[in-house]
């Protein structure tokens, strides 16, 4: 499987122009061979947008912005992952939805771990962890920006299976340490690949660092952006998870057993 990262300035809360700009990208990953394109996290609104224009763009998983997307990943014959904010009653999420080549959706995953006042004024936190689909044969799952954070997400979704984790993001300064320390670290230490895929430009208080990156399972760049605008892709070989897992597998030689608090001495 061949995936593409879209590494692009925010465009502010202009829905269809953002559709646009989705579709050429699109088309440009299908033309390079790519199965998959991951956008940044909630790429269809902006993400620092404030929670009265957040509320107002929000919609269910199934709304029109959903539609569109599915609808363009029919007609470019390509899947696309992408953040918008899901509305479930009052409550509004920070989402990313996985729809296949087919346009059929595959999964749809709630932030869980809430950055900072930006995402606690504007979502609620979701409450389980993405499940893990199957996706061209591969098998996969979501998390968004500082989910990454936590090794905990990462290896939960290993645990369950997973071979490559894909995530949607907001990474600004002076944070350059996720993309260069911490999403290797994630993917080496479940041998599974990250995809992640960052803005770039500004937006309300926050300069977006970029570098997009894709990581092998052992930690290594299968591709990496820099700080413009760019289409970063690489192919994914399953053979590289077992040839990594033959050397170190810390899957097969954890103690799940002894992860709790220590006993109290007597």
């Amino acid at each position: 499987m061949k995936i593409a990262c879209m590494q692009v300035p925010p465009i502010g809360t202009d829905v269809p122009r953002a559709l646009d700009r989705l579709a050429q990208a699109a088309r440009d990953a299908r033309d390079g061979g790519c199965d998959l394109l991951i956008t940044p996290e909630m790429y269809l609104t902006g993400y620092c947008i404030g929670r009265e224009a957040t509320a107002r763009l929000a919609e269910p998983r199934d709304g029109a912005m959903a539609r569109a997307v599915a609808d363009l990943a029919r007609r470019t014959g390509i899947a696309i992952l992408f953040g918008f904010p899901e509305r479930d009653g009052e409550r509004v999420y920070n989402a990313a939805q996985l729809v296949d080549a087919q346009g059929t959706p595959l999964c749809t995953y709630r932030k869980t771990h809430l950055f900072g006042n930006v995402d606690a004024s504007q979502f609620s936190a979701g409450e389980h962890r993405s499940a893990v689909v199957t996706l061209n044969g591969w098998r996969v799952a979501l998390a968004i920006c500082f989910d990454i954070e936590f090794p905990e997400l990462a290896r939960a979704s290993a645990r369950d299976g997973a071979e490559a984790l894909l995530v949607p993001t907001a990474n600004m300064a002076p944070y350059l340490s996720v993309p260069n320390r911490l999403v290797p670290a994630r993917a080496e230490e479940n041998g599974i690949f990250v995809a992640y895929a960052n803005y770039i430009g500004h937006e309300g208080d926050f300069d977006y660092c970029g570098l997009s990156c894709i990581c092998d399972p052992a930690g290594a760049d299968l591709a990496r952006a820099g700080t413009g605008e760019e289409l970063v892709a690489a192919s994914l070989d399953r053979a590289r998870i077992a040839q990594v897992r033959q050397g170190v597998n810390y899957l097969a030689d954890l103690r799940p057993e002894i992860y709790h608090p220590a006993p109290k001495d007597d």
